[in-house]
This record gives C-alpha cells, structure tokens and sequence, in this order.
C-alpha cells in the first residue's frame, strides 16, 4: 500500500552534483527505513545508502565522502545529495522502502542519472 517515487536524476558532468529526492505515501513516514539503490547497464543492483527512523543514515564505500542522506518526515520525503559525481554513478537510482512494523518492502520506478566528462 506505500507507493514510492523517486526524482531529481538527470545528466550532470562529472564533479558535479545532483540531488535526488524519495517521496513515500500510505504508510507512517517515520515506521520506514528508507534506501537508496543503483544498478548501472549490464551490472547488478548495488546498495548506496540507508536511512533509519531517526535519521541515521549509512553508506557504501564508493559514495561515503560524497554523498549525504537525509530525511524529512514531516514533508514524507528522503534526500540524497550527490556531490563530486563520478562517471561509475551513472546508473538508475531506485529507492526502497522498509515497513519496520510488517517488514514489507516498496520500490520506486527509478531516476536516471547520467555523468559524462
């Protein structure tokens, strides 16, 4: 019943930055765990980041000094800024969503992001 959607990709020369935005509906915003995801043509599904209920957020080691995550449960929304973009970001971005209390999970559509030099 949570539907998912992602915005704010597009084409960013390399250095540059973006900032992606995940929107959550039907559920209690601060009951979810909120994750970013990316899977680049021809390779798997690579987790980026995390974020729990009370906005302590995770991240992989590709992205740990460039990205930052964050949330805003009054808005219902999660941020994800990305700086100093890489040519290896490029990739669709999805985000994922955690129920903590039924432990089901919901996927947005997925934003392209795209970084050329």
């Amino acid at each position: 019943q949570v539907q998912v959607v992602e915005s704010g990709g597009g084409l960013v020369q390399a250095g540059g930055s973006l900032r992606l935005s995940c929107a959550a509906s039907g559920g209690t915003y601060r009951s979810l765990v909120v994750g970013w995801y990316r899977q680049a043509p021809g390779k798997e599904r690579e987790w980026v980041a995390s974020i729990d209920a009370s906005g302590r957020a995770t991240y992989a080691d590709s992205v740990i000094s460039r990205f930052t995550f964050s949330r805003n449960n009054a808005k219902n929304t999660a941020y994800l800024q990305m700086n100093s973009l890489e040519s290896d970001d490029t990739a669709i971005y999805f985000c994922n969503v955690r129920n903590i209390f039924t432990n089901l999970n919901y996927w947005g559509q997925g934003t392209q992001v795209t970084v050329s030099s």
